[in-house]
């Protein structure tokens, strides 16, 4: 595996897919740690869309030492669906980030043309009494909290009540793919807000996701601005690059449209530890 370019040493991914998991993943937990470690990434944050990755990230972090592992809890049927029991307990072993419906979200599903699928709005377009309840206890942790498969127009209600009770690091999940595709001008109504970021996903633009053309993503970048900016890969696909590889492919691609080192480090690098350093005194 090729090694990280200078300027990337200590890269973030946000947003990596491991074994174990129901859908095959190119590496075990164990070997995606070592392989990131050695290509020089700073740290992971693994997520599954089954079950929570707290626990695995925390014994894979005593064993892998030299890069920091963590987790966190998407809240599909597996879990529970929106289960405030199952947010709080993340949240306490450590979870640093919590998403919102993926694959069991209602938006997801119509989107696939499946039935069903959970909403986060009740049949009057507000967010449901239990949604307040997880947002509460998300703004208390310093969580992050990731918008997941959910609609735009669930996300734009989600958003209005995360900062109503104060949660300062609102992450919205790959806004250039299909399903949770985002118009730059929402994007740029949204980036206003000061407490809301865009995880923009190397996956996105691979035949899983559709192949979303970099340009997309370039131009949505220029629009909200770097410093609203995350970019994660999204890999682990026995059928894409190894995610490290990712992070040195997506980096090439930008520099080569002319987004300097400093850019691409903010993206990759200063933005996501702003989001995993809790209770930071930093303005965000």
């Amino acid at each position: 595996m090729s090694h990280l370019p200078d300027y990337l040493e200590g890269a973030v991914d946000l947003h990596v897919h491991s074994a174990p998991d129901v859908d095959r993943r190119r590496f075990d937990d164990l070997q995606l740690s070592r392989a990131a470690k050695e290509a020089g990434v700073g740290a992971v944050l693994i997520k599954s869309h089954q079950n929570s990755t707290v626990e695995r990230a925390w014994l894979v972090s005593q064993c892998v030492p030299g890069i920091r592992v963590y987790g966190g809890l998407v809240l599909n049927e597996t879990v529970g669906g929106l289960n405030p029991a199952a947010v709080r307990l993340a949240l306490e072993l450590g979870a640093r980030q919590i998403w919102m419906p993926t694959r069991s979200a209602r938006n997801h599903r119509a989107h696939h043309g499946q039935p069903g699928g959970i909403s986060i709005l009740d049949e009057h377009e507000k967010p449901l009494a239990v949604v307040e309840e997880i947002v509460q206890a998300v703004a208390q942790s310093d969580c992050i909290l990731g918008t997941g498969h959910l609609s735009p127009e669930e996300t734009s209600s989600l958003i209005d009540l995360a900062s109503k009770f104060g949660v300062r690091k609102i992450l919205v999940t790959h806004p250039e793919w299909g399903p949770t595709f985002y118009s730059y001008q929402a994007q740029k109504e949204l980036a206003g807000r000061g407490n809301v970021f865009f995880e923009r996903c190397f996956v996105s633009t691979t035949h899983l996701c559709g192949s979303v053309p970099f340009e997309t993503i370039e131009r949505a970048i220029i629009e909200t601005g770097v410093e609203r900016t995350i970019l994660s890969t999204d890999l682990g696909q026995p059928s894409t690059p190894p995610p490290a590889e990712g992070l040195r492919l997506y980096a090439e691609r930008l520099r080569s449209t002319g987004f300097s080192v400093d850019q691409i480090r903010v993206m990759m690098q200063a933005n996501p530890e702003r989001l995993l350093d809790q209770h930071s005194t930093d303005h965000i």
